[in-house]
């Protein structure tokens, strides 16, 4: 049976209609954080964290592994690849696997 998701802003309460926002993850002091956004909030949040953004420097989360074994990606890991994959132009299904060379490129780009 098929089912219908739908998105709520969670910041103005309005319904996110198809592919007019999403879910961001992000993070601060080591702490993750998913927030479900319309696209003029995303683009706040965004505008918001610019300046300290641009400040930073990227770095690997803490707590990577450099072992050559092939990790679990958690769902907020999907979720931010999707999201980065979207915001880039990338064509990614919303629900299944997520091809290696899009993981690749988010790494490198993370």
């Amino acid at each position: 049976m098929a089912q219908k998701l739908t998105l709520i802003d969670d910041i103005d309460g309005s319904v996110i209609e198809g592919g007019n926002g999403g879910t961001v993850v992000f993070s601060v002091a080591g702490q993750y954080y998913s927030i479900d956004l319309s696209d003029a909030n995303t683009q706040l949040l965004k505008d918001a964290l610019a300046p300290f953004i641009a400040k930073a420097r990227k770095t690997a989360p803490v707590g990577v592994s450099t072992s050559s074994r092939k990790a679990k990606t958690s769902g907020e890991d999907v979720a931010a690849i999707r999201e980065w994959a979207r915001e880039n132009g990338i064509e990614v299904s919303a629900r299944g696997r997520i091809p290696e060379s899009v993981r690749k490129a988010f790494a490198e780009a993370n």
